[in-house]
């Protein structure tokens, strides 16, 4: 007879999308491939009370990070989210592209509680910015930054942290320098440069994330020369230094994992942290992004702690454990060290 795998304590750190794909009002990036929200469904946004029963039962729960592919911003509650879980003492933090931040929300930014907003801006320059990110626009996103500091300086408020992530590419890497110094400009305490998060890879692909798999395929950084990329690289730090902004940029060359590394090691991802959609469909980690490449139960019929002690949760832990693990993680950048 098996031996039943042991419990593991709820995380201390949650990551939760309020919003699924919109393709009405959120067109961020140049390929639409997940299915929530209009025109092909309702509006894909977690039910608050849903919201709150999750958290609840995180007893755990140090630091809930709101993302997911959707802007999360859109969630008509998401300042009520963010106070929910500030009340019970945890940190809160958030991605945004602050696209749709209006004057009426910047207010509730400094005064939720809010702790960090992580500001995804990938090009220096208004064409490669809204290349990038389709339909954005690029002075709205400055002048909302702008605003969510003159109101923080107004209220001498310290938060919410500001924060740029940039996802770096063939298309915007001669621009690294430049966006260290936006960043510095837009007083951010720091920019979080990582390499496309994954490969899509994996042969059970469903076939309407192709077009996503060719567009990886095309910008990654892994099919360019290493001495451009280092040259980019080594000015953003030099920049960095002289501003005196932190900068954290990806690894170039992949990491080996010898036979028998223990999955932590892989990646803590499934022991450490929950990343559950907008349903409530848990998945092992943000990298998946959409629940119908792996979902490992739902959340909103089962408990929290059913879900994330259940067969299919620690199954994948086991395949993670293993030197073949599946290839939705084989493909993936934090396995392999370069995110």
């Amino acid at each position: 007879m098996t031996k039943p795998a042991a419990s593991i304590p709820t995380p201390t750190y949650v990551q939760i999308e309020p919003v699924g794909q919109c393709n009405l009002r959120c067109r961020m990036c140049p390929i639409q491939f997940r299915r929530d929200g209009p025109p092909f469904g309702p509006l894909a946004f977690m039910e608050f009370d849903l919201y709150c029963k999750l958290v609840d039962q995180f007893t755990n729960l140090k630091e809930l990070h709101l993302q997911g592919l959707g802007e999360p911003m859109m969630h008509p509650r998401f300042f009520d989210m963010v106070e929910y879980a500030v009340q019970k003492g945890i940190r809160v933090t958030t991605n945004s592209n602050l696209t749709i931040l209006n004057p009426r929300n910047v207010q509730r930014c400094i005064t939720c509680g809010l702790d960090t907003i992580h500001v995804s801006i990938d090009g220096a320059t208004k064409d490669t910015y809204e290349e990038i990110r389709v339909r954005a626009h690029f002075e709205r996103v400055l002048h909302n930054l702008d605003l969510i500091l003159d109101e923080r300086l107004r209220r001498d408020s310290p938060l919410p942290h500001l924060k740029m992530v940039t996802v770096i590419m063939r298309k915007n890497l001669a621009e690294l320098p430049d966006l260290v110094r936006l960043a510095h400009r837009l007083r951010m305490e720091e920019i979080f440069v990582q390499h496309l998060a994954h490969d899509f890879g994996e042969s059970s692909l469903p076939a309407h994330y192709r077009p996503m798999r060719e567009f990886v395929e095309a910008e990654t950084l892994f099919h360019e020369d290493i001495e451009r990329i280092e040259t980019f690289f080594s000015k953003a730090r030099q920049e960095a230094e002289e501003l005196g902004i932190e900068l954290r940029l990806p690894h170039v060359r992949e990491r080996s994992h010898p036979p028998g590394t223990p999955g932590m090691d892989r990646c803590s991802w499934p022991w450490r942290g929950a990343y559950i959609s907008y349903q409530g469909l848990a998945m092992p980690c943000c990298m998946v992004a959409t629940p119908d490449r792996i979902q490992l139960g739902n959340m909103a019929d089962q408990s929290v702690e059913q879900v994330w002690n259940g067969e299919l949760y620690q199954n994948f832990r086991e395949s993670l454990s293993s030197d073949n693990p599946s290839e939705l993680c084989s493909s993936c950048s934090i396995y392999r060290g370069i995110f």
